[in-house]
């Protein structure tokens, strides 16, 4: 039985209640705001989230049960959708194989364009004065005061060039410029190989004949210089347009199955994709010392044209994948975008285009971290980092 005289013992004041579930409150929030951390310092972590991508990555195409628990009859069923959707695949490739000669037909069209464009970047042709108007959009209209400014600037340059005497031919240094400009390409570029790129001339894709097995070959066309002999660099690119038996979902497109490069003829001493380097050797009995000459690699752009050969079982180390899948990247890149749109690039408005289509999730992501910066400054327990 109990005590009477312990009721208030037992028994807790409304307003304590109140108290306690106040703390109770402000623990939750505060655990919850913990964990929020901790999440977000684990999101940071590169190691975590490669961990993170490696289990999703296996997760993908894993039996989720709900097929195993279907009736037999459904599953034959199925079956029969899978076959048709392997069909499906072979009528794809068939569609990639009459794509690429339309490309074909369609680079015929273009090349005299480009070899136009060519004779004028190398000075060969000189175009009239209807060929260089060019009638700018409304945006791009300077004011009149910005175009005073620009003849005022345009006569001081006009004058210094009559005082040297000097009248640039063609375009100077088009390509390389086009190369510094791209990031998958100066990521490429040495300082050694500049000099030399200065004399690169055209690039020109060629596509393998009709009948033919599906490949494109890129040319690099030079000036003569003094680097090497060779009038023109190629780097061809071997494809396949077929879903591949043992796994004909994964069929996506033409994938590209090798590439090969070409001998670069260098003049003595100006092979800039070898080094040569000396290192000291000490002899363990006497004690004499003697520097020994050795050449090694060198990083440089024109290793492009030393791709790693895949063998024909296909199976490549680590390293040579990764070099092999860069190199395809690069080719695709530099047939479908850097020919067809070199003066944009030229110019810089290309790549303004392609950082278009990132600006907006930078944009969103700054605004996240403005906005988590924002509750911090409102939350009175927030102190800031000194």
């Amino acid at each position: 039985m109990a005590d009477p005289d312990n009721k208030e013992q037992t028994e807790m004041d409304p307003a304590d209640m109140e108290d306690v579930e106040e703390v109770e409150e402000e623990e939750t929030a505060e655990d919850n705001s913990k964990a929020r951390q901790l999440t977000m310092q684990m999101m940071q972590n590169p190691q975590i989230l490669a961990a993170l991508q490696e289990r999703l990555d296996g997760l993908v195409g894993s039996p989720s049960g709900y097929m195993e628990s279907l009736p037999k009859v459904v599953k034959r069923r199925v079956n029969a959708l899978k076959n048709l959707q392997v069909k499906c695949a072979h009528i794809e490739a068939k569609f990639y194989e009459e794509v690429h000669e339309l490309e074909r037909k369609y680079a015929a069209l273009y090349q005299p364009l480009f070899d136009k464009r060519s004779e004028i970047v190398r000075a060969a042709y000189e175009p009239t004065d209807e060929e260089c108007e060019w009638k700018q959009d409304e945006e791009e209209e300077l004011t009149v005061s910005k175009q005073e400014e620009m003849k005022e600037k345009a006569k001081v340059e006009e004058e210094k060039k009559d005082e040297e005497k000097e009248d640039p031919k063609g375009i100077p240094e088009f390509w390389l410029t086009v190369f510094k400009n791209v990031d998958l390409l100066s990521e490429m570029l040495q300082e050694h190989d500049e000099p030399i790129l200065k004399h690169l001339q055209d690039i020109k894709v060629k596509f393998s004949d009709a009948g033919q097995p599906m490949s494109f070959t890129l040319e690099f066309h030079f000036e003569p210089n003094d680097f090497f002999t060779n009038t023109i660099l190629t780097k061809t690119y071997k494809m396949r347009s077929e879903p591949d038996e043992s796994d004909p979902f994964s069929f996506d497109g033409p994938e590209i199955m090798g590439c090969t490069g070409c001998t670069i003829d260098w003049s003595k001493g100006k092979n800039v994709t070898l080094k040569t380097i000396k290192k000291k050797q000490k002899h363990k009995g006497r004690g004499t010392v003697r520097t020994v000459t050795k050449t090694v690699p060198n990083d440089s752009f024109f290793n492009f044209f030393s791709p790693p050969e895949v063998p024909e079982s296909g199976e490549l180390d680590e390293d040579s994948e990764a070099v092999l899948a860069a190199d395809f990247e690069i080719g695709h890149f530099i047939r479908e975008r850097i020919v067809p749109r070199a003066v944009l690039y030229f110019t810089g408005e290309a790549i303004e285009d392609d950082d278009d289509d990132y600006d907006e999730e930078g944009e969103e992501a700054d605004d996240e971290e403005g906005e988590e910066e924002a509750d911090e400054e409102n939350d009175p327990d927030y102190e800031p980092k000194v």
